[in-house]
């Protein structure tokens, strides 16, 4: 798995943007519909930053921002790394582990195309174990 391409590994239905003046609210209420950690922040289909759900803890909540007059661009990771779709995943991993992040966007010929995290790395059974089971949780 380490030594695929990213492109092969990533899960193109993870891939959320939205624009910079989007509210951390919205951000928050489309990363909850769509059970993923992290959001692509774009300017005329390029890449300007990365919003992720540790800044919501971080740079919103614990500074007492108020998540709904608070846009992406005050509280972002501005011009993140990223890679092309033909790294290896073990280099994204790689990268994460060593600057302490658990998303890298996927770009290619300047507009952004995906996101490989961490979480890719667990077990393809495992993830579907705990992906049945939050299916369970909701529909209870």
């Amino acid at each position: 798995m380490f030594d695929q391409a990213i492109k092969k590994i990533m899960q193109p239905e993870k891939f959320l943007s939205a624009s910079a003046q989007t509210s951390v609210s919205e951000a928050a209420r489309l990363m909850a519909e769509r059970n993923v950690g992290a959001v692509l922040v774009l300017d005329a289909h390029a890449l300007i930053g990365i919003f992720t759900e540790r800044d919501v803890v971080f740079r919103v909540v614990a500074k007492g921002l108020d998540p709904k007059l608070t846009p992406l661009q005050d509280v972002m990771t501005p011009s993140p790394i990223s890679l092309g779709p033909k790294a290896s995943y073990g280099h994204a991993m790689l990268l994460m582990h060593e600057n302490g992040f658990r998303h890298i966007p996927v770009v290619e010929d300047g507009h952004p195309i995906g996101i490989v995290s961490s979480r890719n790395a667990m077990d393809p059974d495992l993830e579907e174990f705990v992906a049945e089971e939050r299916r369970r949780e909701h529909h209870r």
